[in-house]
């Protein structure tokens, strides 16, 4: 990697402070993931993964969260390394549920090869992880495997409740909270415990990553209705085409009379024909706005989680990225 290279996370002001860190992540996963051991057939695969390295926002999490607490030594980057793959292998994943055919401007392994290699590539780069960890104190290989147990857990209780539109808003963070936060949460998490911070700055920390997980989570949810796909780099549509309930979806379906909801019913479940009607039906009941402000309550809530934590530039950088998972566009 060339190191004056522009990398996708630095689109991100708080993640220049950790900048020559997370190009040392990029190349560990790269070495993790490239090497003559693998055959002819699985290596062009493997090439189109490691190309794409995304906005590493969880690796960031776990060095900003060490940097809380001192400088950032090795451990950090391996275990960062880790949490980036756990990530990319539960997006091969998620390309396969959802029928994706773009992810970060490019095409998907799926699209590419089809879903049996997307599936077994996801699989196949989780075990390199499990594999890694043999190397961390039992206690920070537990925080791995934890994170990776319970976003399978949300991906599942998400995909049960496909067409579900008597979701309640309640049902749905606790969803989002296991899909996507608390793997922020670990983040956060296992930096401040390789950092040896105490144990009240552990959980606040801890704390801080589930709140910032939750609204960045309810943001790229509205980023699927809102965003154009040149701008996010991923197939546009994917939770209202597959009649995922969403916050936009459920406040919607609370704010229309009874006489209205099956009519929304039918767009819901119809969505290829009828998504400029859905919009409008958002925009003329407010459900955007709603959920652009639970997203900034929940950012709110994962500042005021850091008052335990030291000042300085890490927390400053943790502060501005909580920002960032409100307000971001792609």
């Amino acid at each position: 990697m060339n190191a004056t290279e522009n990398m996708p996370w630095q689109d991100i002001p708080s993640f220049r402070l950790v900048d020559a860190d997370l190009r040392q992540v990029a190349e560990l996963i790269h070495r993790s993931l490239s090497g003559p051991e693998w055959s002819e057939e699985i290596a062009p695969l493997l090439e189109h993964f490691i190309a794409r390295s995304g906005k590493m926002i969880r690796p960031a999490l776990v060095l900003l969260a060490g940097r809380c607490f001192g400088p950032i030594g090795k451990k950090h980057v391996d275990v960062s390394a880790m949490m980036q793959m756990v990530h990319d292998a539960t997006l091969l994943h998620d390309d396969v549920v959802d029928d994706g055919l773009t992810r970060r401007g490019a095409p998907t392994v799926n699209s590419l090869w089809g879903n049996e290699s997307a599936v077994l590539l996801g699989d196949f780069v989780l075990s390199r992880v499990f594999h890694m960890t043999v190397d961390l104190d039992p206690a920070l290989a537990r925080v791995v495997a934890e994170t990776a147990v319970r976003v399978c857990e949300g991906e599942l209780r998400q995909v049960a409740q496909r067409r579900n539109w008597q979701l309640t808003e309640s049902e749905y963070i606790s969803i989002i909270t296991d899909k996507s936060a608390a793997f922020f949460s670990g983040c956060c998490r296992i930096g401040a415990l390789l950092s040896h911070a105490s144990d009240e700055q552990t959980d606040a920390l801890a704390k801080y990553g589930l709140n910032a997980g939750i609204a960045f989570q309810i943001e790229d949810d509205l980023l699927d209705i809102t965003g154009e796909e040149l701008e996010t780099g991923k197939t546009a549509q994917r939770d209202v085409t597959k009649s995922k309930p969403t916050l936009a979806t459920i406040h919607l379906l609370g704010a229309v009379g009874a006489s209205e909801r099956a009519g929304v019913h039918a767009l819901l479940d119809d969505p290829s024909r009828s998504r400029d009607a859905l919009r409008r039906m958002f925009d003329l009941h407010g459900s955007l706005e709603y959920a652009c402000a639970q997203a900034r309550h929940y950012v709110d809530r994962a500042i005021k989680a850091l008052v335990a934590v030291p000042e300085g530039d890490g927390k400053d950088a943790l502060i501005a990225t909580a920002h960032f998972m409100a307000d971001r566009k792609a």
